[in-house]
């Protein structure tokens, strides 16, 4: 697949499919954002209030604050940006790198490990590292993609509990754009 493509026209609609896929293929959170542009962290993309996300090809569902998610270049991970007064201030998930087959769609394989942290929490956390052990048997990955969540993860618990990087407040032009 394509490296991030930072040019290009999202669409006509100006939107962006987003689908977050399983090692299987199959597909998993997937909702479409608006392109609100490119820093030096990677990609922004952002929904206000009241918008729709799926799980898998279930129903629907609403998504009450308005948010923003980066997609870094060549990372393992996605972060999410939450407005007030959603608890998950900030909800990373560890994938592979995303990747753009065209402006308009992104796409990446969610490896289970999940940092967060909490609104007005210090420190993040780290969960469902029982999804990826059992996922690492039942999809089979390999030692490389082990490897490489596992240290994703770690540099993250760092840099969000630091405040380094876009864990500084970077998101905060982004979500204004959205709230």
């Amino acid at each position: 697949m394509p490296a991030l493509d930072e040019t290009g026209d999202p669409g006509d609609d100006g939107l962006v499919q987003v689908n977050y896929r399983k090692y299987d293929g199959s597909l998993h959170w997937n909702l479409r954002m608006r392109r609100l542009g490119a820093d030096e962290h990677g990609i922004w993309l952002g929904l206000p209030a009241d918008s729709r996300i799926r799980k898998g090809l279930g129903p629907d569902r609403e998504l009450a604050e308005a948010h923003v998610i980066l997609f870094p270049r060549d990372a393992w991970w996605t972060a999410a940006f939450n407005a007030a007064p959603r608890r998950t201030e900030l909800y990373c998930d560890i994938t592979t790198p995303p990747q753009w087959p065209s402006p308009a769609e992104v796409t990446m394989v969610d490896l289970d490990l999940d940092v967060l942290r909490r609104r007005g929490a210090e420190l993040p956390i780290l969960v469902d590292e029982d999804e990826f052990a059992e996922h690492q048997l039942a999809y089979r990955y390999p030692p490389d993609v082990i490897r490489s969540a596992e240290r994703s993860a770690a540099w993250l618990m760092t840099a969000v509990a630091e405040r380094t990087g876009p864990f500084s407040g970077a998101h905060q032009p982004w979500l204004a754009q959205v709230s």
